[in-house]
């Protein structure tokens, strides 16, 4: 069973750094696109980044030059560098993959457990 487990969320002052990790386990034949999400209380999940099988990147305009989405194909796992974070940045960070599983998944996406960011002096 495919399993995404994310870590490196946490609690920052305004201003500060943290970088998650999103690690990919299970049987995979293909990761296609990676991607974080996140959820603030009484809002809808919104996408923050996400980065194809050869590294071409998208952002949400809220984050463009302060966040960085990379991967490391060869660990089937994908990063956040969030640098000058912001109160409003505070949410649970979702890890999502278009992925190719066994003969019976096919191809689906899977999804994380969910990481904290909490943004606070």
């Amino acid at each position: 069973q495919v399993q995404l487990v994310e870590s490196g969320g946490g609690l920052v002052q305004p201003g500060g750094s943290l970088r998650l990790s999103c690690a990919a386990s299970g049987i995979i034949f293909s990761i296609y696109d990676m991607a974080w999400y996140r959820q603030a209380p009484g809002d809808q999940r919104e996408l923050v980044a996400e980065i194809t099988s050869i590294g071409s990147t998208n952002y949400a305009d809220s984050v463009k030059g302060r966040f960085t989405i990379s991967r490391d194909n060869a660990r089937n796992t994908v990063y956040l560098q969030m640098n000058s974070l912001k109160p409003e940045d505070t949410a649970v960070y979702y890890c999502n993959a278009d992925l190719l599983g066994t003969a019976t998944e096919g191809r689906f996406r899977a999804w994380g457990q969910g990481t904290q960011v909490t943004v606070s002096s």
